[in-house]
């Protein structure tokens, strides 16, 4: 039988108790110059003689009669996804990283970074689809996987391994004098972790208020290929985990030059100050509002030379070998100032509702109230208030709350909307101000990776674990899967760049992963015989395959 892939035939094995039949295809490889030979199933429980009739049938030596119920598919599971990203994960020698030696464990730990991408869920959950996917049985698992052999005692191996492999990550994407990028993020979770030293609550990123939570520190390359992850509590300040990273950095990684990616919270200015001090560390990052309006008090910077296209780029005297590059971003002027008008209507009408407030009250607890308000929109710099009757009169029901808003705070506030200013020690010869800039921009790669661990594709929550090391292995396994992710994004970058667009667009990454499950492993049974028949690559799942393998 004549397929794309080759020839396709069933060749009889006799050499064990029982015949076994083998489904082959053979092909000439020009390469190589010799045949060669892929292996699709295995038909087992038939004699010799029911072997041979269907070996004449695949040599179309046997007109097969048209009853329908003589075949019949008795099962099918997910093949395509899973055998395409183990195989890339495995390119990428991935398995070698997470240990030198094949052991049991490396192998349900692949199935586990695997099983993120294509399905997501708990662990339990994963074992549970040992009905619907090959992704154990191609990982070596035989057979319904056990949550706490194959799944909870690999992920207490991994955490037991996880500086050596983030050093190979970085022994494999970072080089001497190279950018690296450094943010955090926060993961709530729900129910109870009194034991735990990580969950507790702290400023939540997520907007979910009452849930604790963890923090969750990220370094990637420039490009955003994450290279390690480090889990800390829930009430950690960004700031405060800058020096122990860069101190990984160095004797860890073993990085003696490289340049220090961070946003304005992360690299305060106490940080700066800190990392300067350091030989052969530089950094860039963005400063707060209150250090522009600093720059512009002291005139080393004029409003006049933010532009939205060029890029200016100014020195100050009293720093010598500090950088600063000027920058206007027209949609975050408009946002800005759509939030600020958000936030004055609304603190508008909360201080008009504890004006009009006819009941008696206090001066205290109208300024508690006042303050809270304030606090809640944080627009106090733009509000001047008092309690009319609050000295002379002793009637508490005469007090009055007056306020009005300062209109030329707001207009100086304005003045400054989408302005922003990228601060570096960076030499000018090593890179420029543009350089600079698209480095700044650069933090946008981790903010996409953040989405996708958390969210987008890998969903790192719901946290189902209850334990500190479990959380901390959870979330190193998370990014190994979006570490594959990256790469596979990578690969696929031509299959999206010549994709269409708007309603004609056809492929994202979720898509890519749908189409490949589509091709699956089926049981087969033609009367009495029984047999696996893979379903062929379809012209899509080939272009996809042979993007995303090399070696294929």
């Amino acid at each position: 039988m004549q397929t794309k892939q080759g020839n396709l035939h069933l060749e009889i094995q006799t050499s064990r108790k029982s015949p076994v039949g083998v489904l082959r295809t053979s092909i000439w490889d020009k390469k190589r110059k010799k045949i060669v030979h892929s292996q699709h199933g295995r038909i087992t429980g038939c004699s010799l003689e029911q072997l041979n009739i269907l070996q004449k049938a695949f040599c179309e030596q046997v007109v097969a009669v048209g009853n329908r119920k003589a075949l019949k598919i008795l099962a099918s599971r997910e093949l395509g996804a899973s055998q395409t990203i183990s195989a890339l994960a495995r390119e990428l020698g991935l398995n070698k990283l997470l240990y030198s030696r094949r052991e049991p464990w490396v192998d349900c730990v692949m199935a586990m970074i695997v099983g993120r991408i294509v399905f997501q869920g708990s662990k339990l959950g994963l074992c549970n689809r040992w009905q619907d996917t090959c992704l154990w049985e191609l990982c070596g698992v035989q057979g319904k996987p056990d949550v706490q052999k194959h799944c909870y005692a690999p992920l207490d191996r991994l955490l037991e391994r996880q500086k050596a492999i983030q050093k190979g990550l970085a022994k494999k994407h970072l080089r001497q004098g190279t950018l690296v990028l450094y943010d955090i993020t926060s993961s709530y979770l729900e129910g109870e972790y009194k034991e735990s030293e990580l969950v507790a609550f702290g400023y939540n990123r997520d907007r979910k208020k009452g849930h604790e939570q963890i923090v969750v520190g990220l370094i990637t390359n420039a490009q955003g290929c994450p290279i390690g992850c480090e889990v800390f509590a829930g009430n950690t300040k960004d700031d405060t985990t800058v020096m122990k990273k860069i101190d990984e950095l160095r004797k860890q990684y073993q990085l003696d030059h490289f340049v220090f990616v961070g946003d304005r919270g992360m690299v305060s200015q106490a940080r700066f100050e800190e990392i300067r001090s350091m030989e052969n560390i530089e950094t860039i990052s963005a400063l707060t509002h209150a250090q522009l309006k600093n720059l512009l008090e002291r005139h080393i910077v004029q409003l006049e030379l933010f532009d939205e296209r060029n890029i200016a780029e100014v020195s100050d005297p009293d720093e010598p070998g500090l950088r600063y590059c000027l920058c206007k971003n027209p949609v975050t002027r408009q946002h800005e100032h759509d939030t600020r008008q958000r936030l004055l209507k609304l603190t508008e009408e909360g201080l008009e509702k504890i004006a009009g407030y006819k009941k008696k009250t206090t001066v205290e607890i109208l300024g508690a109230r006042v303050g809270k308000l304030l606090g809640k929109y944080k627009m106090g710099k733009f509000v001047t208030w008092h309690v009319e009757g609050a000295h002379g009169e002793t009637k508490s029901n005469k007090h009055k709350l007056l306020w009005e808003f300062d209109q030329n705070k707001i207009e100086q506030e304005q003045r400054i909307d989408g302005c922003y200013v990228i601060r570096t020690d960076v030499a000018a010869r090593a890179l420029d101000k543009d350089g600079v800039v698209d480095a700044y921009k650069s933090l946008g790669n981790i903010e996409r990776a953040f989405r996708n661990l958390k969210t987008v594709q890998l969903e790192m929550r719901p946290i189902y674990h209850k334990t500190d090391q479990r959380i901390r292995a959870h979330v190193f396994l998370c990014m190994l899967s979006y570490y594959v992710q990256w790469h596979m994004q990578q690969r696929l970058q031509p299959l999206f760049d010549t994709d269409g667009k708007g309603a004609t667009r056809r492929w994202s990454f979720a898509g890519i992963i749908d189409c490949l499950k589509q091709r699956c492993r089926h049981d087969v049974q033609m009367d009495k015989v029984t047999y696996q028949q893979d379903t062929e690559l379809t012209g899509e799942q080939q272009k996809i395959a042979q993007l995303l393998l090399q070696e294929t």
